[in-house]
């Protein structure tokens, strides 16, 4: 596990200077990205959708991993706060040509950038730039390995709280691959920040880290049982391009164990939401007619993520802790 890095990405007033991981960070900081998060909302339904908190920034996604969902709403964040956004060709860059990501970052750093959205195969490599930065620049780690990803971890709580209120009640269960998933460790952390009466794992144990009690929660080895009475149900997805070697004896026997089906979905309370970081493996994870039915908010979290980003990005950006909104 990486080392705490509060100092690294909180100023002296504890504002966000870096968003990197959401461990160690408190329930105040947290509930003020939701709540300006919350005040965003508003202007994605405008007909101009745009703030000018970023007007002269420069923002630049350099994604070494492939992504859609995330760099999308990353940029869209952005624009929607008048910043200017380079998406980098990592394919078609330098680095393919054998330059390091120090002379990556240091190139695109005397270009008068601002911030930095770093998405790696490496654990630990949007904290490695964080340390090497001008103070003036700021980065959001927008997942990195098996490590973090820490504003799907507050998209996914984001929604929950306007879906269901608050969090104190609440018994929530990670379905899947939390093994491979920087997603579900983001998510417990939050969820154990922001006070969840009880957070469930459910998989089988090859694809479970050894000793995740330790993350504070409680482990089950069937679907049934574990779905019991909850009120959330947060599919992960199989992370085959992760795994070296047979997890699971095959993605029939996965779904035929695992995969979340309307009649599995009987055990959780009849209020219950079905949430999933995507992309979505319909007929592996998670059944079409619960992907697409009454109780998915899958949709809603890809909405929420935009308004998210552009509070951790304002906040991170703005001199006072974007104090304000517009």
């Amino acid at each position: 596990m990486l080392p705490n890095h509060d100092a690294l990405q909180l100023d002296a007033h504890g504002r966000l200077r870096h968003f990197l991981t959401l461990e160690g960070l408190g329930r105040p900081l947290l509930e003020n990205i939701m709540d300006r998060a919350e005040s965003f909302s508003s202007v994605t339904e405008q007909t101009v959708k745009k703030v000018p908190l970023l007007r002269g920034k420069t923002v630049v996604n350099l994604f070494f991993e492939n992504s859609t969902r995330t760099r999308t709403t990353f940029e869209l964040a952005a624009k929607r706060l008048s910043a200017d956004v380079l998406n980098i060709n990592i394919a078609t860059s330098a680095t393919s040509k054998g330059e390091s990501l120090l002379d990556t970052v240091r190139n695109l750093e005397a270009m008068h950038v601002d911030m930095f959205v770093v998405r790696h195969a490496a654990s630990g490599a949007p904290h490695f730039i964080a340390r090497h930065v001008a103070p003036h620049i700021s980065v959001i780690n927008a997942g990195d390995g098996r490590h973090a990803h820490p504003t799907q971890g507050m998209l996914d709580v984001f929604t929950i709280r306007k879906l269901k209120g608050g969090f104190a009640g609440l018994k929530i269960a990670i379905v899947g691959d939390v093994l491979h998933s920087r997603v579900a460790r983001s998510e417990i952390q939050a969820l154990n920040i922001l006070g969840v009466r009880e957070i469930r794992v459910i998989g089988p144990r090859t694809l479970l880290p050894a000793a995740v009690e330790t993350l504070g929660v409680k482990v089950f080895h069937t679907l049934e049982q574990g779905l019991e009475d909850v009120d959330v149900v947060m599919m992960l997805r199989l992370q085959t391009e992760r795994m070296s070697g047979a997890f699971i004896p095959s993605v029939h026997d996965y779904f035929a164990r695992f995969g979340l089906t309307e009649k599995r979905l009987e055990r959780a309370k009849p209020d219950a939401i079905v949430m999933h970081p995507g992309p979505v493996n319909r007929g592996i994870e998670i059944d079409p007619e619960v992907a697409d039915g009454p109780r998915s908010v899958i949709l809603q979290q890809v909405t929420h993520g935009i308004a998210i980003r552009m509070a951790v990005m304002s906040m991170a950006m703005s001199p006072d802790g974007g104090d304000k909104t517009a």
